[in-house]
This record gives C-alpha cells, sequence and structure tokens, in this order.
C-alpha cells in the first residue's frame, strides 16, 4: 500500500470542446489560474476557488497562444500575463516582421476593457501580483511582481479607479511607478503564501541565499542571508513557482541543479538541491537544514540499473513536517524537518510502498504546503500521508530504523485518534521482543508526551524530550548520509511574528546547543534513590511534604479528567514510592522550565509541569487499558486460589516490559500498578521463578498485594511455603505492618524473634541488674527460658512503646511461642 497518497484537484464546468486544462499559477488565497483551448483554438484563462469548487471565467485571447506566465490581484479588477508571442512554426516570419518574442500584459478585467503593454522583449518574463493580508477591506493599489530572464526583478503599483458605476480602469495613463527589488539573481522562488521572494546570487566564493519579505504597507525589505556551497549555473535564471513553460524551463533544468526552498509552520527552512553524481548507479541530493545548523547529503544506490537514464533527478515536495525526496519507480524518502538529527526519524521508501501512480516524471513543484504542481502535465494534487498505508507499513516493517520512523510519523504527524492510537498500542504489545535497538513503549510515551504538549507552549518543543535515544547507529541499507555543520542564517527583522520569530528562536537553540537544553531524568534519578534509601539527611521534612504535595496535585489533576469508572484497578491505593518520583519530577521539571520560559510565568509553568506529569500517568494507564481489553481480562484479578490464563500472563509480560521502560526513563507509575503486577505474577509464575523475579526487582512487594495474599490463602503445605518465601523477602518497614495478618506458627515465631532481637538491640551495652522473677502465664522450669524471660520483662519494664503497634507482643507472647515451638518439635502436645 502506498505511503503517500494524491487527490487530484479536480477543475470541472469546461465545455466538452475544449482541450485538457493546464494550471499556470496558484495564488496566496488558494485559488488556482488555469488555461484551455476553446473549440475555435482560443485561449482562454479561468480561476477555480478550491474552497467553494466554482469556476471563473478571466479572459480570453481569439488566437492559439503559449501562457507562460499569469497572475490576477486580490480584487480580481487586474489581470497580468506573460506569452510568447510566436510558436517555432512561425518563427521565421515573425522574426523578418521584428516583432518581439515575449509580451507581458496588463488587462483590466472588471469588466473587460484596456489592455497595457508592460513589457515586450525578447526575454522571458514572468507576472506575479502581491497579495494582502486575508480580511483586509478592499483596496484600490495593486502591486505587480516582473521577473525577467534578464536576471532582475522589479515591482509595478497599479492604482484603479472606478469609472461609471462598477467599471475599475488603471488612474495612471503614463508611466507606472516601479521599484527595482532585486538584481543579478541566478535563481529565485517565489512564496506565495507567506509573500516571499528567496532568491540566490554569486558572492565570492559562494553563493549566498537571500529572502525579500513583502508587507501590507507597500514596503519590502531583506530579511535573510545565508551562504550556501552549491553550484548554480549562472549562465540562465532558474525560476521557482512563477509559472511553468515547459519547452524554456526544460532546458534550464537540463543544465542546473534542481533547488528548492522550503519552510514550516514550526519555523524550520530547509534547502533541498538535487546533485549531479559521476557513478551510474547512484543519486545524490542534499538537504540544507539551515534552522538546525546542518547539512546532510544522501547518496542512494539504486536497484534497477535500466531505469537510470531515464530519471536521475530527485524531485522535492514539502509536506510541511517533511520534505519528500521522489524518484519516480526508485524510493521516496520522507525526511523530517523538526528532527532531522537521527537518521531512524526519516521514513526510506522503496518498492510499492515508495510507488505515487500519478507522478513519473520529476518536474514537480510545491507551491503550497501539501500540494505538487506536475509542471510537465499542467496538474496540481493535494499530497498526504496514509494513516492506513502508515499502519500497515509498521506492522509489516522488518528493520528497526523503518519502525522508529514510522512510529515516530504516527505519534507526531497525526491528530492520533482514538483508533489510531489502539492500534499502535497493540502494535507495540506485539512487537516488544523484535526492537531491538530502540523501546517501543518509552518512544509511545515520549513522543506523544511531546505531541501532546508542545502545542501548548512557543518554545516548549526545545526544552522537552522527544525520543528516548541518545544516538542511533544503524543503517538503512543502500543510504549512506554524509552530515556537515554549516553557518547559520543572519536575520534582520524588528517586531516580526510568525514564521521569522520561530526561525529566529530556532537558530537561538543551535547557539546553544539545542540537545543540552531537553529536560533529562539524571539528577532526578540520583535523587529519587538517595530519597528512597533515606540517605539524604540534608532534606527537610518540609521539602519532603512539598514533593507529596506535588504529586496530590497530579493525582488530582488526573482525577478530573477521568471520572468514568476505571476498567484496571489503578489509582486506588497510595504507592510511597510512585508518589515520590511523582513529586519529585514536578519540582525538576518546574526548575527546568523556569530556567527557560521565564517570561510564561509561574502559574503556567505550574499547570504545563502538572499537565505532563498527569499526562505521563494516562499514557501508561491507556496502554494497561487496551492491553486490558485485548485480553479480555476482568476489573478483580486477586484470587489467588486459581492459575491465571494465557491472557494474564501475557499481560504480566507487557506489564515488566512497562516497568523496564519506566525503570529506563526514571519515569512514575500509577499508583496500584505494582500491587496489579504482583497479583499477576502470583497467579502466573511458578514459585521459584516469582520469588527470583522478586528478588532482581521486577517484581514489587507491595502492602495491598501481600496483607490479601496472607489473609485469603489457607494455610495448605504449598501456600504455606508461598506464604513464607514471601514474609522473608520483605522490607523491615512493610513486615510489620502486614505479619499480623497471617495467623500461622511460622509467623509467631517470626515476630517472637524479632522482638526478642528488637529487646536486646535497646538493651545494648548495659548490665541489668539482679532478674526479678514472675509468674507467666504458662509455670514452666526450664531454667535458660526462665533466665531469658525475666531479663526480657526487666527491658519491657525499663519503658519501651508497644511493638509493631500490636498490644499482643509482648513477654509473655514470647514465651508461649518459644513453648509451643519447643513442642512441636519435640513432637508433644501443647495444652
Amino acid at each position: 500500500m502506498k505511503i503517500l497518497c494524491l487527490l487530484i484537484l479536480v477543475i470541472s464546468d469546461i465545455s466538452e470542446n475544449s482541450s485538457a486544462l493546464y494550471i499556470v499559477n496558484v495564488e496566496r488565497n488558494g485559488k488556482i489560474i488555469y488555461t484551455w483551448k476553446g473549440n475555435q483554438r482560443n485561449t482562454h484563462i479561468g480561476l477555480y476557488d478550491l474552497q467553494t469548487k466554482q469556476n471563473e471565467h478571466l479572459y480570453m485571447f481569439e488566437r492559439d497562444l503559449q501562457i507562460i506566465s499569469c497572475s490576477v490581484n486580490d480584487e480580481r479588477t487586474l489581470l497580468a500575463v506573460s506569452f510568447r508571442q510566436y510558436t517555432e512554426e512561425d518563427r521565421v516570419s515573425w522574426l523578418l516582421q521584428s516583432v518581439s518574442k515575449y509580451l507581458t500584459l496588463l488587462i483590466e478585467i472588471q469588466p473587460i476593457n484596456n489592455v497595457r503593454v508592460l513589457k515586450a522583449v525578447d526575454s522571458c518574463v514572468r507576472v506575479q501580483f502581491l497579495y494582502p493580508v486575508e480580511g483586509r477591506n478592499t483596496s484600490t493599489e495593486s502591486r505587480l511582481l516582473i521577473v525577467s530572464e534578464d536576471k532582475y526583478i522589479e515591482q509595478f503599483d497599479i492604482r484603479v479607479v472606478a469609472e461609471e458605476e462598477h467599471k475599475m480602469v488603471i488612474q495612471n495613463s503614463g508611466q507606472l511607478p516601479r521599484a527595482r527589488v532585486v538584481d543579478d539573481l541566478i535563481w529565485a522562488q517565489w512564496d506565495m503564501m507567506e509573500q516571499r521572494l528567496f532568491y540566490i546570487v554569486p558572492k565570492e566564493s559562494k553563493n549566498t541565499l537571500k529572502c525579500v519579505q513583502f508587507y501590507p504597507d507597500e514596503n519590502f525589505n531583506s530579511i535573510l542571508e545565508a551562504h550556501l556551497d552549491i553550484s548554480v549555473n549562472d549562465t540562465q535564471l532558474k525560476l521557482v513557482n512563477f509559472g511553468y513553460d515547459y519547452c524554456q524551463d526544460q532546458d534550464i533544468a537540463s543544465k542546473s541543479v534542481n533547488l528548492q526552498v522550503f519552510t514550516s509552520k514550526a519555523g524550520g527552512l530547509c534547502v533541498c538541491c538535487s546533485l549531479a553524481s559521476d557513478i551510474p548507479d547512484e543519486i545524490m541530493y542534499s538537504i540544507y537544514f539551515l534552522h538546525k545548523g546542518y547539512n546532510k547529503t544522501f547518496t542512494v544506490s539504486l536497484e534497477r540499473a535500466e531505469s537510470h537514464h531515464q530519471l536521475k533527478e530527485v524531485a522535492f515536495m514539502n509536506l510541511d513536517y517533511y520534505v519528500a525526496a521522489y524518484l519516480p519507480g526508485q524510493f521516496l524518502h520522507l525526511l523530517n524537518i523538526q528532527h532531522p538529527d537521527l537518521l531512524c526519524y526519516s521514513l526510506f521508501l522503496t518498492g510499492e510502498d515508495a510507488r505515487i501512480d500519478m507522478l513519473q516524471n520529476c518536474s514537480i513543484q510545491s507551491p503550497l504546503t501539501s500540494t505538487v504542481l506536475d509542471c510537465h502535465e499542467g496538474s496540481m494534487y493535494a499530497v498526504s500521508i496514509s494513516d492506513t498505508a502508515l499502519l500497515q507499513f509498521l506492522q509489516n516493517s522488518k528493520q528497526d530504523s523503518e519502525r522508529l520512523a514510522a512510529l515516530h510519523c504516527a505519534l507526531l504527524y497525526f491528530r492520533l485518534t482514538e483508533d489510531l492510537e489502539m492500534q499502535i498500542i497493540w502494535w507495540i504489545s506485539e512487537n516488544l521482543s523484535t526492537c531491538h535497538s530502540f523501546d517501543p513503549i518509552q518512544e509511545f510515551i515520549i513522543a506523544s508526551l511531546y505531541c501532546r504538549m508542545c502545542a501548548e507552549t512557543h518554545n516548549l518543543d526545545k526544552l522537552l524530550p522527544y525520543t528516548s535515544l541518545l544516538d542511533w547507529i544503524g543503517v538503512i541499507p543502500g543510504v549512506t548520509c554524509a552530515t556537515d555543520i554549516i553557518s547559520v542564517p543572519v536575520l534582520d527583522f524588528q517586531n516580526s511574528k510568525g514564521f521569522w520569530e520561530k526561525l529566529n528562536s530556532n537558530l537561538e537553540s543551535v547557539k546553544y546547543a539545542e540537545p543540552h537544553l531537553h529536560y533529562h531524568n539524571t539528577v532526578l534519578r540520583r535523587e529519587w534513590r538517595d530519597l528512597s534509601e533515606e540517605r539524604e539527611e540534608r532534606r527537610t521534612t518540609a521539602y519532603l511534604r512539598n514533593i507529596f504535595e506535588n504529586a496530590k496535585k497530579v493525582l488530582s489533576h488526573l482525577d478530573t479528567w477521568d471520572s468514568e469508572e476505571r476498567l484496571i484497578p489503578l489509582f486506588q491505593e497510595e504507592d510511597y514510592q510512585q508518589q515520590l518520583l511523582m513529586g519529585l519530577m514536578v519540582a525538576h521539571l518546574k526548575d527546568h522550565l523556569m530556567r527557560h520560559l521565564q517570561y510564561v510565568g509561574k502559574k503556567k509553568i505550574d499547570q504545563i509541569v502538572l499537565d505532563y506529569v498527569a499526562n505521563l500517568l494516562n499514557l501508561v494507564h491507556r496502554i494497561m487499558k487496551e492491553v486490558w481489553r485485548r485480553y479480555q481480562l476482568h476489573s478483580c484479578i486477586f484470587c489467588f486460589d486459581e492459575r491465571g490464563s494465557a491472557g494474564e500472563f501475557a499481560v504480566f509480560r507487557i506489564m515488566s516490559r512497562i516497568l523496564e521502560a519506566a525503570n529506563g526513563m526514571c519515569m512514575p507509575l500509577p499508583p496500584g500498578f505494582h500491587t496489579l503486577h504482583l497479583g499477576l505474577g502470583v497467579r502466573c509464575l511458578p514459585l521459584h521463578t516469582l520469588l527470583h523475579y522478586i528478588d532482581t526487582g521486577v517484581l514489587h512487594l507491595t502492602e495491598t498485594c501481600v496483607r490479601k495474599l496472607l489473609k485469603d490463602l489457607d494455610n495448605t503445605e504449598k501456600n504455606e511455603k508461598l506464604k513464607f518465601s514471601i514474609v522473608m523477602r520483605l522490607p523491615e518497614a512493610l513486615g510489620q505492618k502486614v505479619r499480623q495478618f497471617w495467623n500461622h506458627p511460622i509467623n509467631a515465631n517470626f515476630i517472637a524473634r524479632k522482638y526478642v532481637k528488637f529487646l536486646l538491640e535497646k538493651l545494648g551495652n548495659r548490665q541489668c541488674s539482679r532478674p526479678v522473677p514472675e509468674r507467666l502465664s504458662v509455670p514452666v522450669e526450664f531454667l535458660p527460658l526462665n533466665y531469658l524471660t525475666s531479663m526480657l520483662v526487666e527491658i519491657e519494664n525499663q519503658g519501651v512503646h508497644l511493638y509493631e503497634k500490636q498490644d499482643h507482643v509482648n513477654v509473655r507472647f514470647v514465651e508461649e511461642v518459644a513453648l509451643k515451638h519447643t513442642m512441636m518439635l519435640l513432637g508433644l502436645k501443647y495444652s
């Protein structure tokens, strides 16, 4: 299934006798200017509105013309047209009459009235009206760019006035005011959406990319300058998005590199360049990520040698988040603009996945984001990535690079629907053991968090991690990549919003080494370990209270999102360790954001941090909910007298991988996770494996699960072995809480031993005075026991707090347990 989908932008309602339509321009408002030949070979110019799906006839020439360039102003009162005056067949006769080869006209079309000649020259001319900001009232002034292949661009100012009701005519009957915009350029590209002109001029040893920004107030200024190590043919001017003269531009393209500039909404600026290769079986192209400060040159070894002579130049398409490098019949490379540092975040497709049926040549331009203009056919298409095909590609992928690129595309490019997110979680649960160079659970959680959070606040994308990988050493078969550091562009703007502000922010991040700005968990991990093991004596009680208050806010914040009854028994108990980690993450992330987002304000940052940690917990719960549903588990599985099903064992394995992912990222888990994990472990694992998992830290003993296990299981030999093994592994504090729930001689013996040890440790090196005899509950003349109990009574009388909050644990309890145990060992009956 093909990853890229094309939707042809249909222009209908043209006469049946007309010849094929040919698109010549796309204006800022998305309206398409096209031409066609009528039944009398007249040349028509029409306008198609993508929003309303309506056509409008603008003008007709009563002869067969080859339109090169055409533009209409925003008010649709003026039409600028550039065309070739004669065909090759008429060449001799026209030259004898000394008629100029190209003619550029300015036509009044509301209604059709006067025609003014702007240029009558032998060099090709392109035309483009400037458009004001959307929503501005109708203006009587229009500005027109004239682009000459003599390597200059000038701007005409045209004033239109109303005559005789609604008749609009050009006011100045003489010379129109003009201003020179650019001289000596060798390449230019028009960005109609943002009203920007990118162009290249030769400068010293390197060519220089510049940009002129046109403003609604009729001013323009040069705003960008970047040095490029690209060889551009300076004998003929190459133009992009200024209309298309197939015959001439095909000739120019064969003598120069295919070079296009693409921008993204997030402030990305890329220069894409197809390079010549001396090796027949290789294709080379470079992407200059100017907003990142480096260039990547790709070399692709082609598969089918028989097609090499047909296509050697890569075509480029702008998909905003991606730049597509496309060689028909060979490959489709979707390059991640926002995160181009690691090659594994870019999709390299071959075969059927890379095929685009309607685009079989390289004469492609992207006049608008996610659209392509086939300049050879004069047709335009909307381009999109198919989520269905991407998911199928993810499921069928055999290499980690493909899996990781497809996973990131699904999570960061698409607005995830619940169904798509569910299918990704299912894929993750089935492929936990097939991904070797990355953890799919970590990538899912981090990328999902990044996507959800970064839309909220400007520059947050530079401070939050988008991947768990620090590096990637894998390869893409048949593709090599060389990375070179380049100088960042120089910007010159004041109070400019939108793209230039975002680009400037990206360039500032490059200066400060952007990867180091991302939040890391190194300090968090160390402090959590220290506080968990009670090593950090400098932390005050007030500090810990604040930490747990942070955790309480997160859980409260989460409760407001999910008021429905939870399918899984999570968030139903307190978990000291996880709440400690939650609170610490809130504190550390808040400090990190406060250092770099001071202009946002403390209240907003507090909200961002709470959202981040709550979303993190919610994503873990989301994974659990989907696997719970898939394996059809019940909401309560804590019945320890039955063995677990195959579904429960599958969920246990997934939970073990979630725990591993969380430990790797020092990420908190929802309270109750360890209890649920341990409960499944008891049901699904043999005893020796269960104990091994506990000893190695895969399973964590929790009060809720251990208490239920001790209370619910009867004292069969098998269960006693399980209980005793669990009790012996309990941490000191937890053991004191839960042992009282196991009414068994083994447990009583254990408690008595612990109590004796407790009292003797209280005694320390102090010597007791003469033992005080006392009648105990069971009269006995066993002198060693009498001596021990007398000594313990004296220590107890010196003032010892109740042991383990159990008022029945005292010296008499110890004596009774000791006698019972002795009698049992001797095989005697105790009464």
